[in-house]
């Protein structure tokens, strides 16, 4: 099923040839159901698409959606049975669950808007916001707001992070289906100093991304037998040979380099990049085509 006019854009799209201008944003955009077929993913999580995704329901005993308008609720199968186990084991550390944002669009594919990854239903952000209930109405869920847990200088976590949010990050951490998690580099360094000297290998997959304050965003490995999924170079166990990633190149996410660069006068201007939202479905995965086209 196709959103009304959309539907006939894509199929006009997909009629004409792979080399068409049409931009893959707005095909995957504009279909509102996964395909029928067995779920696989095509290609790398910032270029490809998938088959088989599965909705994570609106809402359930431990979760909500939110956002659903974007319709960016579904994912791999192992990954709504990931964000419903960890949905779980945030009761356990006193939350009532979890508020789950954008995972990806039915059949993944590049997005309209935000994100340049979440294409193969492998990614999830997850709220910062430990939920008072979870009865929220849709709309509702597109009012509120998750919480900064950095500060606004970049360099320090704020009173909103407490000691469940970093338990809540060990347990999404230690979950073998996760390659990495990515957090504010301010939240990285606080884990880094609290965590026990008793057990840290999980901290080798939390890392530091620009842009992660309100929630943190959960990559899981590519499923067992997905030979068309692209996975991470180098992998979590490559980059940290067994390390926790505490060690003192943490500390350039905050310093005045990264944070505050002298300008260079004799810097001439970087040619734009083509990113996620200038891709046609001649860059992506030849499976995209059928993704789209199926049923």
């Amino acid at each position: 099923m196709f959103k009304s006019l959309a539907g006939l854009a894509l199929a006009v799209a997909l009629a004409l040839p792979a080399t068409a201008e049409t931009k893959a944003n707005q095909l995957f955009g504009a279909v509102d159901q996964p395909s029928s077929s067995r779920p696989m993913p095509y290609g790398s999580y910032a270029k490809g698409c998938a088959d088989g995704l599965v909705e994570l329901p609106e809402t359930g005993p431990t979760w909500q959606a939110m956002r659903l308008s974007r319709n960016r609720n579904f994912g791999h199968p192992v990954m709504i049975d990931y964000l419903v186990d960890l949905s779980r084991a945030a009761t356990q550390i006193g939350w009532a669950g979890l508020y789950i944002g954008d995972i990806s669009q039915p059949r993944g594919g590049p997005m309209t808007s935000g994100h340049a990854s979440h294409q193969i239903g492998l990614d999830a952000d997850i709220w910062m916001l430990p939920p008072r209930r979870l009865d929220l109405s849709r709309q509702e869920r597109e009012d509120i707001s998750s919480i900064p847990v950095r500060s606004a200088d970049q360099r320090s976590v704020t009173d909103n992070w407490t000691p469940a949010h970093a338990a809540l990050l060990q347990a999404a951490a230690s979950d073998p289906r996760v390659d990495r998690i990515f957090v504010a580099a301010a939240v990285k360094i606080e884990m880094c100093r609290t965590a026990t000297r008793a057990d840290r290998k999980w901290l080798q997959k939390i890392r530091p991304v620009a842009g992660h304050d309100t929630h943190f965003h959960v990559r899981l490995k590519c499923p067992r037998g997905a030979r068309q999924c692209e996975t991470q170079t180098p992998t979590v166990d490559e980059l940290s040979k067994g390390g926790d990633g505490c060690d003192e190149t943490l500390m350039w996410w905050v310093s005045d380099e990264y944070l505050n660069p002298e300008p260079d006068p004799n810097a001439q201007p970087a040619p734009r990049e083509r990113g996620a939202r200038d891709y046609t479905l001649a860059d992506l995965p030849r499976q995209c085509r059928n993704v789209l086209s199926s049923p």
